[in-house]
């Protein structure tokens, strides 16, 4: 489930985490079938799901910041809810689409490979959403097969956009032949930024309660996250950081050095999840400016534990550029 930070450039369809299991609904469209006869619904590839509706309380944005241990001001007041939150409101929901094309056999088999938040303003407390997903590509690899789904969350109230997601789940020793429908949002890692040392590194360590903390603000109780005997039973020496905390750490790593004032100004975070954090242990995520493209600042980042192994890597997060007030 992971690869060593020092070892080749590992396949990218490596993931982090299982991921929280929705219940299996009937619409499986029409099945195409592949080499080793099982059947995948490509029909569904572009359509949405039913939509569903999410009450921001303000207690539970305050809980979700605590559980990650963040330290911006405005998340742990309840002014706005963290960014990484904006899952919250889908787990269930993205996952679900990404098994609507997939045999039944592959359900369990499903890893979180790849998460792209686009911020297009934060979450408030007292709100209400509105939340629609559906799976947009599919494509084989050597080791499975990746299911890319679009999810949008909406204001009840004010009808806009509040953020979009890319959730690729990746379906271990799933077959299929070539790709269809649209590909994962691209962020790769930029190689030639090696050539200089990052602008700046952050350490931050997990504590030995932060998968339970972290299930109960996000409604995640996977029992790899929190029973031991469980995750060895999955090959694991114990439980496993869940990877939407790992992301909410590196959201705010990145937001207390690059606008610590003003949270909103993420506009974009995307990564890839290479292999599980555990309780206790220290993550370090390097990150390095990468220019100014569409409006806004660039960054890249990869994030690596005390064990030497990377835990995200292919990291992107853009960023509003800071408003001169004296020029205002």
């Amino acid at each position: 489930m992971g690869n060593d930070a020092t070892a080749e450039r590992p396949d990218e369809t490596q993931g982090a985490a299982l991921v929280c299991m929705p219940e299996r609904g009937n619409s499986r469209g029409t099945p195409a079938a592949v080499p080793d006869g099982t059947t995948f619904n490509l029909d569904r590839l572009g359509s949405w799901g039913a939509r569903d509706r999410f009450e921001v309380d303000r207690a539970r944005t305050i809980a979700y910041a605590a559980a990650t241990n963040d330290p911006i001001r405005q998340h742990l007041d309840g002014v706005y809810a963290p960014p990484v939150f904006a899952v919250v409101p889908i787990t269930v929901m993205m996952a679900d689409a990404a098994m609507s094309v997939v045999p039944d056999d592959l359900m369990l088999r499903i890893l979180h490979g790849k998460h792209d938040f686009r911020f297009h303003r934060p979450i408030e407390p007292g709100e209400l959403l509105e939340v629609r997903a559906r799976p947009v590509g599919i494509e084989g690899k050597s080791s499975g097969v990746v299911v890319t789904s679009h999810i949008e969350t909406y204001s009840v109230r004010g009808g806009d956009l509040v953020n979009e997601q890319y959730f690729v789940g990746f379906f271990r020793g799933g077959r299929f032949d070539g790709a269809r429908g649209e590909p994962s949002p691209a962020h790769s890692f930029e190689e030639n930024l090696r050539d200089r040392e990052p602008d700046f590194v952050t350490d931050q360590t997990f504590d030995a309660d932060q998968t339970f903390r972290y299930a109960r603000a996000a409604g995640d109780p996977m029992p790899i996250h929190l029973v031991d005997e469980f995750a060895k039973a999955m090959g694991l020496p114990g439980i496993i950081i869940h990877g939407l905390c790992t992301i909410a750490f590196v959201s705010h790593a990145l937001i207390t050095r690059i606008s610590p004032d003003d949270p909103t100004r993420l506009k974009r975070l995307a990564v890839r999840l290479s292999s599980p954090a555990f309780p206790g242990q220290t993550i370090t995520t390097a990150t390095w400016a990468a220019g100014h493209r569409d409006g806004r600042d660039r960054y890249a980042f990869e994030t690596s534990s005390d064990s030497d192994r990377f835990v995200i890597q292919d990291g992107l997060a853009e960023f509003e550029p800071a408003i001169d007030k004296e020029t205002t």
